[in-house]
């Protein structure tokens, strides 16, 4: 405490599959002086709030789990979101996280105090201050609703699909379903059948591949448990094969016809009206966007009760929704499945640098971070699941363990050197961007031909990693010295890094 404010020596924001890795990592490390900031009620992060019908994940269970929490005990090959969210209560029991989570704390602001080298947060449940602060909120947090003119006004239910109205009762009634994306894949299948009448509203077509899904059996989940180690070999397969397939995407898009061929082929089964698979056919490499998996959106697109309109939203009159193409349908429920703020993280309103300026306008031309972990100007701020670390097709849970040991190393430097704090030099977190850039131009997210939300406003790629999670995590080993200014502890007579350095080689 600190005239009535409580300190602690880390900070972290947020509870999902981030939160958690970093609180787990602190306790591995002998640091137990630490909360977990959490705006909601309970933790999972999007696995929480993501709760509309057909949820699941796109990547392999044994593959989007912790390492050091294994879980022999998943019913399928993608676990569907109950799973993952209790898979989530069980890692925050099983290592003793309880005591460190602090619910409906959301952080209003945090601003960094140049004099005692610490944050000063303001939380929805009051004020305290750290020595650092790690970021965990995640790109998939905060829902991107898109300003269509009249929908204020809208007579019916309006919701988003990380939002999920669970009290409207869905039977019989006219839906509109706002989005072609991830959530939207799942969500039409699951309420199709429930509907009077449902619009789906697609401004571009998603590539769609077959979704490998099935029951793991009792005799597999047996194995696992019995002998741990094959639950091991299976990830360990299962990574290698995604592995092997990021070289399409960051390397040579042009193998990636070989997908398409595979995803024109499940469309051309699936649907037989050629004038609708017209409409379902994207114009794109694949890959540009995220790659979806299902094997029944496209059957749930040809029934009798479906419309796809191959046009955008641009208004909501009255109880109808009109579209680009000008058309309007009369409907008494839009769902929204438009995605997140992902290249304009609402957390950069709220985090001000040493220089008094916040995130968001210290990346006014763009997100960068060093190794996707700290950004200059912010001592002692650090991201897991930060710019240019996400993922198109392998589990961003490898992209999280790899920032862990960052975060780790950092930690012990800062004990190593006897720094309060470590700044990112603005030429390191240059060269880093840079270098990241240039190697995404040739990726397919970049050259495929669409507009996809990894791309920013500038069509800069700030959110995807432009390489496989072995560089990743081989770049994030441990930490680089040179790459930072170390800050001296208050009061020190010496203030100057070189010495701080010199007498930590010695």
């Amino acid at each position: 405490m600190d005239g009535g404010v409580e300190h602690v020596r880390v900070a972290v924001i947020g509870s999902g599959f981030g939160g958690l890795g970093v609180a787990v990592r602190l306790r591995r490390e002998g640091v137990t002086d630490f909360v977990v900031l959490e705006r909601a009620d309970a933790v999972g992060g999007t696995w929480r709030d993501n709760s509309y019908p057909g949820c699941a994940c796109d990547v392999p269970s044994h593959l989007y789990s912790f390492s050091f929490a294994p879980n022999p005990e998943w019913p399928r090959a993608f676990s569907g979101q109950e799973h993952i969210r209790a898979y989530l209560e069980r890692v925050a029991d099983t290592f003793g996280l309880r005591p460190h989570l602090r619910f409906g704390a959301e952080v209003l602001r945090a601003r960094w105090q140049t004099g005692p080298s610490r944050w000063h947060l303001t939380t929805a449940r009051g004020e305290l201050t750290a020595d650092v602060v790690v970021s965990a909120t995640g790109p998939l947090s905060d829902p991107k609703l898109p300003e269509v003119p009249g929908l204020a006004d809208f007579p019916g239910r309006v919701f988003h699909s990380a939002r999920w109205d669970h009290g409207f009762d869905l039977m019989g009634k006219r839906v509109a379903v706002v989005g072609t994306g991830a959530s939207a894949i799942q969500i039409v299948p699951s309420i199709q059948p429930q509907v009077g009448k449902l619009t789906v509203i697609q401004r571009t077509p998603p590539w769609v591949m077959p979704r490998m899904d099935r029951p793991i059996s009792a005799a597999e989940r047996w194995l696992h448990t019995t002998v741990p180690g094959t639950a091991k070999a299976r990830r360990g397969l299962l990574w290698m094969v995604r592995e092997f397939q990021v070289g399409a995407f960051v390397r040579r898009p042009g193998l990636m016809k070989a997908a398409e061929r595979i995803a024109r082929g499940h469309l051309r089964r699936s649907v037989r009206d050629p004038r609708l698979r017209a409409r379902l056919t994207p114009d794109y490499r694949i890959g540009c966007k995220r790659i979806l998996l299902s094997n029944t959106y496209y059957p749930a697109l040809a029934q009798a009760n479906t419309e796809v309109v191959a046009s955008a939203l641009t208004e909501v009159r009255g109880s109808s929704v009109v579209t680009a193409d000008g058309t309007e349908r009369e409907v008494d429920a839009i769902i929204f499945g438009t995605g997140f703020h992902v290249t304009d993280m609402p957390i950069g309103d709220r985090v001000v640098g040493a220089d008094g300026h916040t995130l968001r306008e210290h990346w006014k031309t763009g997100m960068s971070a060093l190794r996707g972990c700290t950004v200059d100007g912010f001592p002692n701020f650090l991201f897991v699941i930060g710019p240019n670390t996400g993922l198109g097709n392998s589990s961003m849970i490898l992209m999280i363990e790899s920032s862990l040991n960052y975060v780790a190393d950092y930690l012990r430097t800062l004990e190593r050197t006897g720094a309060a704090a470590l700044d990112a030099r603005p030429e390191a977190v240059a060269v880093w961007n840079d270098e990241v850039q240039r190697r995404a131009a040739k990726t397919v997210w970049n050259t495929g031909g669409c507009d996809s939300w990894y791309l920013d406003a500038n069509g800069r790629n700030t959110t995807a990693w432009p390489g496989t999670t072995a560089e990743f995590h081989r770049a994030t080993r441990q930490l680089t010295l040179s790459e930072y200014r170390m800050l001296a502890p208050p009061g020190a007579q010496r203030t100057d890094a070189g010495t701080l350095a010199a007498e930590a080689a010695s």
